[in-house]
């Protein structure tokens, strides 16, 4: 930090963790400088946030849009120069999918501190992440609110730990028969009840990868087995998760569904600051439900679970493979119940290896995009 400011690098600040990010930012002034700003395709909306933080680092993945950006102004990098730039105290990882990896793994070799909102990272190389970041003695903080509620619950607490639990709303679909989520649209699985996110962690939500993938990245951040971690769903997304401690006590941590909230923790870690953001209420919020999934009307929670179990490379197929289908869903070339098949099948056909290197792990993603393709498009 320079001054008691920390700087900033968002990769993914156009996204919706992005711009929650920056809201964070926004209310607490002279707290933080975002030096980097990195973004997938968006570019209005990029060039409003640079002129508005007047970053000195800027990235874009889309191919096209690099000399459309050039400016004296700032300096052009690819997200792994911005991670690991040594202007940048602390990288916030938001970018969607496999493409959060490379830079994380930037980020851990240059020592940085990293706020991870991508849990397909630790989803497809979780080893190999958190194996880098022991080494490199890099802090991984995790912003999605159910790992940062259990990371919240573990403050001062010796590893005693019995259970995580980790809670699911359910997403827009909790009640229907797989006969009903056969024509679902995907303007009707974007609607998510409680949260408001980016395209693709809101059709995860709606098959519950999602949660899938948060029971993945759970066992990697707080090296708990996976057999200890356990999903209930809970509709009103007021209690993020839970742990169970061995003597039978069980921590929680609730607040009003607000991305904010985990986002500030994981800025300020480890200070807690006053904000305004809405308050619970206990009087008004009414019943608070707790219930098992249905695996069975949830295959992708299924999948993801069986995923994690076997390891090695399953997860980073997994992943890949989920990340297309849902690509395919939103096109409109696949039924929602087309994304658990292509990815049972592909899961399938994979011959998996254990304790992968990076490229391994690179090489069954790829393998696994292709697949998915090919199956996909001959159906």
């Amino acid at each position: 930090m320079v001054g008691g400011v920390k700087r900033i690098a968002l990769l993914g600040s156009t996204g919706s963790i992005g711009q929650q990010t920056l809201d964070v930012v926004r209310s607490f002034p002279g707290r933080f400088q975002v030096v980097g700003l990195g973004a997938g395709g968006n570019l209005q909306l990029l060039q409003n946030q640079i002129r508005e933080f007047e970053s000195k680092l800027v990235s874009i993945a889309e191919e096209g849009l690099t000399e459309r950006l050039r400016s004296p102004k700032y300096e052009l990098l690819s997200p792994e120069e911005m991670a690991s730039h040594p202007d940048v105290d602390l990288v916030v990882v938001a970018i969607s999918g496999k493409a959060g990896l490379s830079p994380t793994l930037s980020a851990i070799e240059a020592g940085k501190r990293i706020a991870l909102a991508t849990k397909e990272v630790l989803v497809m190389a979780g080893e190999v992440v958190t194996a880098a970041a022991k080494r490199c003695g890099t802090q991984l903080l995790p912003i999605d609110s159910e790992p940062s509620a259990i990371w919240q619950c573990l403050q001062g607490e010796e590893r005693a730990v019995a259970r995580l639990i980790l809670t699911a709303s359910g997403g827009p679909f909790l009640r229907l028969t797989p006969e009903e989520l056969a024509p679902v649209t995907p303007e009707q699985a974007l609607r998510h009840p409680t949260w408001k996110m980016g395209n693709k962690v809101t059709i995860d939500s709606a098959t519950m990868m999602n949660k899938g993938f948060e029971v993945i990245e759970a066992h990697w951040l707080f090296d708990v087995p996976l057999e200890r971690i356990e999903v209930v769903i809970h509709p009103q997304s007021i209690v993020h998760s839970m742990v169970e401690f061995v003597d039978g006590s069980i921590k929680a941590q609730l607040s009003l569904p607000d991305m904010r909230l985990p986002i500030q923790y994981a800025l300020f870690y480890p200070e807690r600051l006053p904000n305004k953001l809405s308050r619970l209420d206990f009087a008004h919020i009414g019943p608070l439900t707790f219930e098992a999934p249905d695996l069975e009307n949830f295959p992708c929670l299924k999948l993801a679970l069986e995923a994690g179990r076997k390891g090695g490379t399953y997860p980073a197929v997994l992943s890949a493979a989920d990340e297309v289908a849902v690509e395919l869903f939103l096109n409109g070339d696949i039924g929602f119940l087309d994304i658990a098949r292509l990815v049972a099948e592909v899961l399938e056909e994979h011959r998996g290896i254990s304790h992968p290197s990076p490229q391994e792990v690179l090489t069954a993603d790829a393998w696994a995009r292709e697949r998915v393709i090919r199956i996909g498009t001959r159906r």
